[in-house]
Order: C-alpha cells, then sequence, then structure tokens
C-alpha cells in the first residue's frame, strides 16, 4: 500500500466512523445542556418562590399560610395582601410559560407537578379566587385558562379532579 492508499482508506474510516461519532456525541451533548439549562430554570423559580415564601412571612399579620381567607383587613393590609397576590400570580405566570408544556417527559411533569400544587393550593383560598379576575387581567390567555381551571376545582373540595 502507498501513503496515498493509506490517506484515502483513512478518510473513508474517518468518514464511516468518525463523523457519525461525532454527531451522537454533539448531539449527546446538545441534549445534556438543554437538561442542564432547564433544570437551572426550575431552580430559579423555585428561589422565587422560596423568596415569595418569604415576603408571606414577614407578613404575618395577613394570615396568607392559613388555609381560610383572611377577613377584616385593614385597608392597609388588603393592599399589601393584593401586592402579594399580584406577586404571587406575576410568578405562577412565569413559571406556568417556561415550565408548561402539553408534551412533557417525566422528568418535566415531576417538576411541573410542583408548580401545580402551588396553583392548587393558593386556588383553595377563597380571597385569592376572589381576587382572579382582577390579577388575570392582561395575563397570558392560557396561563388565565389554566389557572382558572384550577380555581373552579379547588372552590370545590369534595368533587374529584
Amino acid at each position: 500500500m502507498t501513503g496515498l492508499e493509506i490517506w484515502e482508506l483513512l478518510s473513508y474510516v474517518i468518514t464511516v466512523v468518525g463523523l457519525p461519532m461525532a454527531l451522537l456525541i454533539f448531539i449527546y451533548e446538545q441534549r445534556k445542556e438543554r437538561e442542564n439549562e432547564e433544570e437551572e430554570t426550575y431552580q430559579q423559580l423555585s428561589d422565587a418562590y422560596t423568596d415569595f415564601l418569604k415576603l408571606v412571612l414577614a407578613n404575618p399579620d395577613l394570615k396568607l399560610r392559613s388555609f381560610a381567607a383572611t377577613t377584616d383587613l385593614t385597608e392597609e393590609q388588603q393592599e399589601r395582601r393584593l401586592a402579594l397576590f399580584e406577586i404571587l400570580i406575576s410568578l405562577l405566570e412565569r413559571a406556568y410559560l417556561v415550565a408548561y408544556d402539553e408534551t412533557m417527559n417525566i422528568k418535566q411533569q415531576r417538576r411541573w407537578a410542583s408548580w401545580d400544587d402551588y396553583m392548587r393550593e393558593w386556588c383553595r383560598r377563597d380571597d385569592f379566587r376572589a381576587h382572579l379576575p382582577r390579577l388575570l387581567q392582561g395575563e397570558d390567555a392560557d396561563f388565565a385558562a389554566y389557572i382558572s381551571k384550577l380555581a373552579e376545582e379547588e372552590s370545590h373540595p369534595g368533587r374529584l379532579r
């Protein structure tokens, strides 16, 4: 075999074996990077929800962690409660837009289940549901439909989902 034939054989080997292998490695790395980005996004959303809960804890007089709606609030307390509900809706909408998809894989479904639980928890509160129409003005239509459906389901605790 001459040097030229060896180079030609090597080029065939690279074309037949190396190129598909490089393509597979590239696809694998892209998928891994996408998963890492999804995980980072989920973590950022979780951190934002934790920050929201810190705001709730900083306003204990509003009793937002209780199951019952808070009644007999002063005008100032009502204003703070509404502001917290607005922050919450903004966060839940962001989570919906970033994390929800009609066709989610198992990992995405598990992540989304947390957000669905958070939304349902808040939708069980009468005061949150009462403010929902106002809170949803100007929000994403799909998100508004989704959380409105949850609110309807959660307003009837005995009914199956």
